[in-house]
């Protein structure tokens, strides 16, 4: 669905796609309601609903179970609010992956609230590939009231993200992130890892805050741990382990 603004998309099931199963592009003004979105877990790149170049996309009460992102934010995206969300099996609400095109745009002011992630390999991520080849930002992100259920990576920001690991930049992204807020974001991790925020020394991440987060591995044998490489910013009622900064 490209280049339609003001419309709306409500009451439909969207099941086995073979590639992504809602791809909007250059889209304004967007309402995607009550929809249920349906994939086996181990069936790639069946993202749920993805977004790029696009602006005022609103989200709320859809249930998405795919094989790779539930709903994936491209370069390019502002004034998403995202409601009211279940999603599982997948990877989760993830912005990018950013930088692997030239002349690629910014994201800001992504809203993610009330919604329960759960069974998946990531839940709320931030991506960048670690050569990106286009210099932007991502700002003003905010998670809020989130339930994760037995997540591999429950919050995870990488900024040395490289699939196919050929990457030769040495972890000189040219991706900035700042402004991002993890707050009420409660349950449970199936690694003990249940924080990463992999930024990079050229351009740390800023303003990242992490308020209310008290997400516990669920194991017996390891504790609860933050990994924070490169971040800055603060914390409070958070977790002991997970309070980094």
């Amino acid at each position: 669905m490209d280049f339609v603004n003001n419309g709306e998309v409500s009451g439909v099931t969207l099941l086995n796609s073979n590639f992504f199963h809602m791809n909007m592009y250059r889209r304004k003004d967007m309402l995607i309601k009550d929809v249920t979105v349906m994939a086996p877990g181990d069936s790639p790149n069946t993202d749920g609903i993805h977004m790029g170049d696009s602006s005022g996309i609103t989200i709320t009460n859809t249930v998405i179970g795919v094989g790779d992102d539930c709903i994936s934010i491209g370069p390019g995206t502002s004034k998403v609010n995202i409601t009211g969300v279940t999603c599982g099996p997948g990877h989760g609400i993830s912005i990018g992956s950013l930088g692997r095109y030239k002349d690629e745009k910014d994201v800001t002011d992504i809203n993610v609230k009330d919604s329960t992630l759960k069974k998946k390999i990531f839940d709320v991520r931030i991506k960048a590939y670690e050569d990106a080849t286009s210099v932007l930002t991502v700002s003003k992100i905010h998670y809020e009231n989130i339930k994760m259920e037995d997540s591999a990576n429950p919050i995870f920001i990488d900024m040395k993200y490289c699939p196919n690991k050929l990457c030769t930049a040495n972890g000189a992204s040219k991706v900035t992130v700042k402004d991002v807020t993890f707050k009420n974001i409660t349950d449970t991790s199936s690694t003990p890892e249940a924080v990463s925020l992999l930024c990079t020394a050229k351009i740390p991440c800023t303003g990242v805050t992490m308020d209310d987060v008290n997400v516990e591995y669920s194991g017996t044998n390891n504790k609860t741990m933050a990994i924070c490489t490169n971040a800055k910013g603060s914390t409070k009622g958070c977790l002991k382990d997970l309070a980094c900064f």
